[in-house]
């Protein structure tokens, strides 16, 4: 369950921080301390996302919308602290896209409480769509366990919920994954086919790392990522 209003960047978010920290890439062309400090780069937007309650200090650094990563101190604590995240809109009817694909690859610490994750928006938020590539710790998808299925190019235990806000489908993966490929589409209709929503505009697509807890200050990096669509 995270903020709906990923793009909503206040005043103080067009602060840019110039101070990296010793573990970031040095290189980096932007980067920003501010909770919700937002890039735009190559038709794509990345936000430092930190929207939960008792949440660290978060560091946020990028040289695309591809390459980027954070610096991410969350105290021991339950809840989800914050998700940066990229992101690009593709702002079309299920039925009229040919095919919607996704790739990345991820550096994740060994410790702390978090997952890397897509979030998916679907007809002005209405629908939220989370793949689960990997999670480490004390987290848990929203709602109760409704099947297992193979669909996208990966094994997933699906789970259904509501987060008060808007209906939620969790898709955990059989097995973590740093780097890989996914058909979003064909999950997305596979959604469509069991009745849980018809035919959706799909929104957003962001990909990011959800975190609960670091315990100290963890570097999380995405060496690439990308969607695409037709």
């Amino acid at each position: 369950m995270r903020k709906i209003l990923r793009f909503a960047v206040p005043a103080v978010a067009a602060a840019v921080s110039i101070v990296l920290t010793a573990t970031s890439a040095q290189a980096a062309v932007w980067s920003s301390s501010d909770k919700f400090g937002s890039w735009s780069n190559g038709g794509y937007t990345l936000n430092n996302d930190v929207w939960g309650g008792g949440a660290g200090p978060q560091t946020i650094w990028a040289n695309s919308y591809s390459n980027w990563g954070v610096n991410s101190n969350q105290p021991n604590t339950g809840g989800v602290k914050s998700y940066p995240h990229s992101g690009r809109t593709v702002g079309r009817k299920l039925s009229s896209l040919g095919s919607v694909t996704s790739s990345f690859n991820v550096s994740v610490p060994g410790q702390g409480a978090y997952e890397t994750a897509y979030d998916i928006w679907a007809d002005n938020n209405a629908d939220e769509i989370m793949l689960w590539m990997n999670k480490t710790g004390a987290v848990g998808p929203i709602g109760s366990l409704q099947t297992t299925v193979s669909v996208g190019g990966h094994t997933w235990d699906v789970y259904r919920g509501s987060n008060g806000s808007n209906a939620v489908f969790s898709f955990l993966r059989h097995g973590n994954t740093n780097a890989g490929s996914v058909d979003i589409k064909a999950v997305l209709n596979w959604i469509k086919s069991k009745g849980w929503f018809g035919d959706v505009t799909l929104g957003d697509v962001q990909f990011g790392f959800e975190i609960t807890s670091t315990g100290s200050a963890l570097n999380f990096t995405s060496n690439s990522f990308s969607v695409s669509s037709s």
